[in-house]
């Protein structure tokens, strides 16, 4: 056996003693869990109250999160081997989800709904559900060091009442996916430069790996073990098995460098399972409005694949209206434009509209988002919206602004952050009333 399966069985036996001597103290549990038996035993609304009014007393949580990491490491040095050797963006990852955690504790369900998701894809990373209890250990230890003589049972507890509605999540999330590989190798199978720092990968998966259009997945490369980035999955399944990513270089050092400037065809890489909500689903024909910037454009080009579908099976899609808005740093900086130009010349139903970054004194995704408010009736159809966080949400907020339904908006979850308005709507509501400068409204 080998140490880290010697590590894991310890973990397990020393989880299933804390599990029954929790059963002992507190009869009234769950006897498999140790847990209350119903949910809404789990008063979160106090956990929450509790969490942020002594906040202050374990921030900043970066801090928190690198005592975490520091105690599970040395409890546990074994684990050390499941994370990237750099950890920066494993904390600010970390540091994300306690936000997402804080701020919806009093909508469990969402919770539930979002770590069922995460414990689906945690399964690519070798995580098992022993592991869980070390971070909950290691997450206790944290809270100690950072409070210091303010350290209290009821902070300790709310805390990891808290981390355990997520792990509990997470572990019926992996549960559930057991008929499908944690993760799928592939082949790359083609390698083209569209510029400087940007790069189309073909990809042969050794296994079936089933999507939908609209959805992305997270790569990995070879070169950069224990790192993975998202990117969209730029064309539909088709019946040769292969896909498409469009990945651009953001820096040295990453999982985005290797794929673009030292990935070759014959080359490996491991893929995530597919995720996402961006997808067309079977509504009747509509005006629908596609909105991309850089590499969201990936999504956009497998969703036409699957309208072009629609229409060449059913005459009565032929009456659906599409406009694609595709922008970038600069309109030299948009790629596929061979691709995009022979797709709206076969189609009378599409339109497309570029934009380019904003001028000097604009917001970077100014133009794009009046380019999308002054097209069609914001009242007809549905919008779908692909590209970094910030354009999401700044897209987003232009739009509700400007009178579109927010429930007809579609994009994938994003990290926490709050929706900014376009710069040239301050001062001005929606129907012409007075907003005060720098207000954000709900996305």
């Amino acid at each position: 056996m080998g140490t880290e399966d010697r590590t894991y069985h310890s973990l397990l036996a020393r989880h299933e003693a804390m599990r029954l001597r929790q059963q002992l103290l507190s009869p009234g549990n769950d006897p498999r869990t140790g847990r209350p038996p119903a949910a809404e035993t789990y008063d979160t609304a106090a956990d929450r109250q509790i969490i942020m009014r002594d906040l202050d007393l374990v921030a900043p949580l970066d801090e928190l999160i690198t005592d975490l990491y520091r105690a599970l490491f040395t409890r546990h040095p074994s684990l050390r081997s499941l994370f990237p050797a750099t950890m920066a963006f494993q904390q600010e990852h970390l540091a994300r989800a306690f936000w997402y955690l804080i701020e919806h504790l009093d909508h469990p369900e969402e919770i539930t709904a979002t770590f069922t998701r995460l414990g689906r894809d945690h399964r690519k990373l070798g995580v098992r559900p022993a592991q869980y209890a070390a971070f909950r250990d290691a997450l206790c230890e944290a809270l100690r060091v950072r409070a210091g003589e303010y350290w209290s049972p009821e902070l300790e507890q709310a805390w990891t009442r808290m981390l355990q509605l997520g792990i509990t999540a997470m572990v019926r999330g992996a549960e559930s996916a057991l008929h499908e590989p944690p993760c799928w190798r592939a082949t790359v199978t083609g390698h083209r430069m569209c510029g400087p720092d940007l790069a189309v990968l073909r990809l042969l998966p050794h296994e079936t790996f089933r999507y939908r259009a609209g959805q992305y997945t997270s790569l990995e490369s070879a070169r950069l073990p224990h790192t993975w980035r998202p990117y969209y999955l730029a064309d539909g399944p088709g019946p040769d098995g292969e896909i498409e990513v469009h990945v651009r270089c953001t820096g040295p050092g990453g999982v985005s460098e290797m794929l673009v400037h030292r990935t070759a065809p014959g080359d490996e890489v491991r893929l995530g399972p597919p995720k996402g909500d961006l997808t067309l689903g079977a509504e009747p024909p509509e005006s629908l409005r596609l909105v991309a910037w850089d590499t969201g454009w990936a999504a956009m080009k497998a969703l036409l694949q699957e309208l072009e579908g629609q229409v060449r099976r059913s005459p009565a899609h032929r009456a659906r209206q599409v406009r694609l808005f595709l922008g970038a740093d600069s309109l030299s900086g948009l790629h596929d434009t061979e691709y995009l130009a022979g797709l709206e010349q076969r189609h009378s139903w599409l339109t497309v509209v570029p934009a380019a970054g904003g001028a000097p004194g604009e917001g970077a995704y100014d133009q794009l988002v009046l380019a999308v408010t002054r097209s069609t009736p914001l009242t007809e159809g549905r919008t779908l919206v692909a590209g970094p966080p910030d354009m999401v949400r700044t897209v987003t907020a232009g739009l509700v602004h400007a009178g579109h339904s927010a429930d007809r908006i579609v994009h994938d979850p994003l990290p926490i952050g709050p929706p900014v308005l376009p710069r040239f709507t301050e001062g001005h509501g929606p129907a012409g009333t007075f907003m005060p400068p720098g207000r954000q409204v709900p996305a």
